[in-house]
């Protein structure tokens, strides 16, 4: 086995990860593709990807410091002969709230970059003096100019709040990038990254010669670590731990290619030795949570979600999509892709263990409007499981129901629809990262929940009543022999009918029927 090396958490210079002995998975391969098929590129990932990492790097070959990528796939198949100037521009520090702050911001980085390559622009508009840098450059140095654009969506995002004050940071992005459009002739190569992907009439009017390679099964890994990086590059790092854990917990995100590990989450396992939710505690979803409240989202559907292509990239301050929020975010990944002629049908889901379990989490608060209520209702709920206690389950939830204020129901839309139990229910067990099938089809029908622990298979039917319960959810399953898919299992299987009353607000009726031989 290989030594160990420096674990680069936080790091996002190509440079010292490879002169500090860092571990460093070659993205070169994929780098050389793009700039052998094409020149001006869009690519989205979410936050804490190596999105930085991966413009460093690419600034770093086309500046020529061959020494940085000894040993790696660029150092035989790149020209090292030619280097070329590099413009990087990144919206990554600060928060602007205000025009008057991004203008400032953009002179502030086009300034630095005049200063670093030495030369000085006489243009006082943002967009004339982008474009007589670009020119000069080209000029002075015989060779076009690289131009790469970290963060290029943050003024927006960090003002969705406010759309007024996000419009405005809308068009003055617009008006910085459209100098790429007119400076063609002058770019060897350009890459804007970011979160989220804007629709191209909105912030890139004019320019359509971006290639979005967001989805390309090609570059699908070229954010992120592979099952194969994590075997190979840190083999030092796993003994210890258990290797179908780390893929439960943090494999999953895909583009329609390989799929691949949120680097800041490994990292920080490695470093910490233990199971914990790292990329989803740096940045809480307020804003979607929200949303997703407000439309009413029925939490069950979240993990497959069936959706056209149009829809993922439906981004603007006045036309959010759940679905182009929660992929672009990181919340959902893409599972499956079925071509229907010129269209494409996604189906997504959640990425693995620690979106799906910490996402459901905060859902529940807001469904609740019960932080700390809620937080000791997973206790009783995963030691309830454990002892097959049913009894205290269906008072778990009674209790629960009827404990949430009567204010918040009456100030709360979402508590009037029908989904609103089920999704409370769900998301109850989904927050403890326990292996859930939904919508479980059978040959005679579709199981509402189907939950597999501790060696035993719970199968969940919900329905809405008036008033009293009828069973018609535990006969359900029985009649349409939902339990016939799992008997080969030979595990115990309990179904479970679960009644909600709209007008009582709560559980009303609570049937369970355990089958403990699996010939039965």
């Amino acid at each position: 086995m290989s030594a160990r090396k420096k674990l680069p958490i936080g790091i996002q210079t190509f440079a010292k990860i490879r002169e500090d002995n860092c571990y460093y998975v070659d993205k070169t391969p994929q780098i050389l593709c793009l700039v052998d098929e094409g020149t001006h590129y869009f690519l989205s990932r979410p936050r804490r990807f190596g999105k930085s990492l991966l413009l460093d790097t690419i600034a770093e070959l086309f500046e020529g410091n061959r020494a940085l990528f000894e040993g790696l796939h660029a150092e035989r198949h790149w020209d090292w002969s030619r280097t070329y100037p590099v413009i990087r521009i990144s919206f990554s520090d600060g928060v602007l709230h205000s025009q008057q702050a991004l203008d400032e911001k953009m002179r502030e980085l086009l300034r630095a970059q005049q200063q670093r390559h030495g030369i000085w622009c006489h243009n006082t508009s943002i967009s004339g003096w982008f474009a007589e840098l670009i020119q000069q450059l080209h000029e002075r140095s015989g060779q076009r100019v690289v131009v790469l654009i970290d963060e290029y969506d943050k003024p927006i995002l960090d003002n969705l709040t406010e759309p007024e004050i996000a419009r405005q940071m809308r068009d003055g992005l617009r008006n910085l990038y459209s100098v790429l459009k007119g400076q063609d002739a002058h770019i060897k190569f350009a890459l804007l990254t970011g979160v989220s992907k804007f629709s191209k009439v909105s912030l890139f009017s004019g320019l359509n010669n971006l290639n979005d390679i967001t989805v390309d099964a090609r570059y699908s890994a070229i954010c992120g670590y592979t099952d194969e990086d994590v075997d190979q590059v840190f083999a030092p790092e796993l003994p210890g731990l258990d290797r179908d854990e780390i893929r439960r917990w943090y494999n999953g995100y895909n583009w329609t290619g390989t799929s691949v590990y949120n680097p800041f989450d490994l990292l920080l396992l490695f470093n910490k030795r233990e199971f914990m939710p790292y990329w989803f505690e740096t940045g809480t979803p307020t804003f979607l949570v929200d949303l997703l409240t407000q439309r009413q989202t029925f939490t069950p559907e979240l993990g497959q979600w069936v959706t056209m292509d149009s829809l993922l990239s439906t981004f603007d301050v006045d036309e959010i999509s759940s679905e182009a929020l929660l992929f672009q975010g990181g919340y959902l990944t893409i599972d499956s892709q079925f071509k229907m002629g010129a269209r494409t049908e996604y189906t997504l889901k959640y990425p693995n263990q620690e979106v799906e379990a910490s996402l459901n989490g905060v859902l529940l608060q807001a469904l609740t409007a019960r932080s700390t209520e809620t937080a000791r209702q997973s206790g009783r709920l995963y030691r309830l499981l454990l002892a097959n206690d049913f009894t205290g389950l269906q008072a778990l939830f009674t209790a629960f129901f009827a404990s949430i204020p009567n204010d918040w129901y009456r100030s709360n839309p979402i508590a009037q629809y029908e989904g609103y139990y089920a999704s409370v229910f769900y998301s109850h067990f989904a927050a403890l990262g326990l292996d859930i099938r939904l919508e479980d089809v059978t040959h005679h029908g579709r199981i509402d929940m189907t939950v597999l622990f501790n060696g035993n298979v719970y199968l969940f039917e919900f329905k809405v009543v008036e008033l009293v319960p009828d069973g018609r959810a535990l006969q359900q399953i029985k009649d349409r022999g939902y339990a016939d898919k799992y008997r080969a299992r030979g595990e115990p299987i309990h179904l479970i009918g679960v009644e909600f009353s709209k007008e009582r607000r709560s559980v009303v009726g609570f049937e369970v029927d355990q089958q403990f031989d699996a010939d039965c």
